[in-house]
């Protein structure tokens, strides 16, 4: 008995549909459009499989994603910050890591731990409950009791410090932070 196309998807794609839906939450800035998204992933990936059956199906399923996750950046020309950074990022659904990209990807989050530590505290609360906790601007205002402009404020010179320190660009909106030359940030009373 031949297998249908249909059957097909549903063993070997729709498997990998919640990581795929993290995928998309992670590396689009408008969550609203992830559905439609992964719908138009789904399309394509039924539209090759027609002509030609991949070896790996969680490869080309996180392919395709990649693919237009791009193409819709170049043909939208928007760049959101989550965006900035190096395209080949994406490539993090490959099966295999090695153990040299395993330790290096460590020690990267390490580094970014020690410096995300190091952020005034009121930047680092706003960067964690907007990037971690996945709160809107203005959820962060009410938990904080403190205005929009003010969360954004905070929000943009918390990644522009980050950014600063990990790619050494010198945005005009905040001071350099590094691991060198700031000391950790002790937490104030009542914070």
């Amino acid at each position: 008995m031949q297998e249908t196309l249909e059957d097909w998807f549903r063993r070997e794609i729709l498997i990998h549909e919640a990581a795929l839906v993290r995928f998309l939450a992670r590396n689009w800035f408008n969550q609203n459009d992830v559905q439609d998204i992964r719908h138009d992933i789904y399309v394509r990936v039924l539209e090759g499989a027609e002509r030609k059956l991949p070896h790996s199906p969680r490869a080309f399923l996180f392919g395709v994603a990649r693919h237009l996750l791009i193409d819709r950046v170049r043909r939208e020309r928007i760049v959101a910050i989550d965006l900035l950074e190096d395209v080949d990022s994406l490539n993090v659904l490959i099966d295999e890591v090695s153990p040299e990209r395993r330790a290096t990807g460590r020690e990267q989050v390490q580094r970014l731990s020690r410096l995300f530590d190091r952020l005034p505290p009121r930047c680092r609360e706003v960067v964690w409950m907007k990037r971690v906790e996945g709160l809107s601007q203005k959820q962060i205002a009410e938990r904080l009791g403190i205005a929009e402009a003010t969360v954004e404020r905070h929000l943009v010179r918390g990644i522009a410090l980050l950014a600063n320190a990990l790619h050494g660009t010198a945005p005009s909106c905040a001071k350099r932070i590094d691991e060198e030359s700031v000391r950790p940030v002790e937490p104030q009373h009542g914070e």
